[in-house]
């Protein structure tokens, strides 16, 4: 895929124009990710609480529900993890497990001297572990 951005300061608001050779599945997806609302819906206490995605430390599996944790505490999201995976930029945010989705960009520090698996810290000192199913995908985002 290929981008191309012109600024007009004529323009009064947002034109977005896309050029495809045809129906690909990489169009759908870019269509879908611009028509979603960028914010999810956790729940917490009987609440609905708008949950944005830059807020969100990780996404995990636990009691057959997914939890989303923020700093201010854990939701749940009435997502499924592959939902979650798919809806998500999968440049901030990577799968790191079966059970896990972390905020690229909340991660604080990796530690590789594991054998192979990776421990990932998060903001607030949160501390989860990469399996080995991903251990590759993770090292080939780092360029290791």
């Amino acid at each position: 895929m290929k981008i191309n951005i012109t600024l007009n300061p004529a323009l009064e608001e947002l034109l977005i124009h896309i050029l495809s050779p045809g129906e690909t599945p990489e169009l759908s997806a870019l269509l879908t990710r611009l028509e979603e609302p960028q914010t999810l819906t956790g729940f917490r206490e009987g609440a609905a609480v708008p949950l944005s995605p830059e807020e969100i430390l990780r996404f995990y599996g636990e009691d057959k529900e997914v939890r989303a944790q923020t700093a201010t505490g854990v939701y749940t999201v009435r997502l499924r993890l592959y939902e979650l995976e798919n809806r998500l930029d999968r440049r901030t945010f990577i799968r790191v497990s079966h059970s896990e989705i972390v905020n690229w960009k909340r991660v604080t520090a990796l530690d590789l001297s594991l054998s192979g698996t990776i421990r990932v810290t998060l903001d607030g000192g949160i501390t989860t572990y990469a399996s080995r199913r991903y251990v590759k995908k993770i090292k080939e985002v780092l360029g290791i």
